[in-house]
């Protein structure tokens, strides 16, 4: 392929390397440019960190389709969520009652709390993210609780004495006559 690209595919690949966002779509289009210019696939490779081998690939990618849209990445779907709608539907049926009622010795949820509940629900063991993913969902927000001292009725004995006026200092300066 060495000088095989037609004038307008160096073009376009030379576009895309300048307005590329991705790091895998940079790295091909490079890959393919260099190439071009008759470097060897090898020192291509090494100085890009790649195989050969994917460099024969987007060149030949680029051969059957001549299309420079073939390098970029296929979209990716992402692994299937575990937790559905009835995830959902336990969930917020939890957070409903306190962790007393249901026979914990706990005033509030934690992770823990919940993945056991769950457990025995849905008879499925789910990770502390996808909780928090769920309570987030839910609308959520993940604190710690907060104590809170009740007010000291005796709270306005304790104050300091209040600072005596100006006024009330001076005369008894005043009155002290030598």
């Amino acid at each position: 392929m060495v000088g095989k690209l037609k004038a307008h595919e160096r073009r376009q690949l030379r576009k895309m390397l300048q307005e590329a966002r991705e790091a895998r779509l940079y790295r091909r289009v490079l890959a393919v440019l260099e190439y071009d210019r008759g470097i060897p696939i090898s020192m291509v490779a090494e100085s890009l960190g790649v195989s050969r081998q994917s460099i024969h690939n987007w060149i030949s990618r680029l051969r059957e389709h001549g299309d420079a849209a073939q390098l970029r990445d296929a979209p990716h779907t992402g692994r299937p969520a575990c937790a559905g709608e009835g995830f959902d539907v336990v969930l917020r049926a939890l957070l409903m009652e306190s962790p007393e009622q249901l026979g914990y010795h706990a005033m509030y949820w934690t992770v823990p709390l919940l993945q056991d509940q769950l457990r025995q629900h849905l008879r499925v063991d789910y990770s502390d993210d996808t909780i928090r993913r769920g309570l987030h969902r839910l609308g959520y927000a993940w604190k710690r609780p907060r104590y809170v001292l009740m007010p000291d009725p005796e709270r306005e004995k304790k104050t300091p004495n209040p600072a005596r006026p100006v006024w009330f200092a001076q005369e008894q300066r005043g009155s002290g006559g030598r």
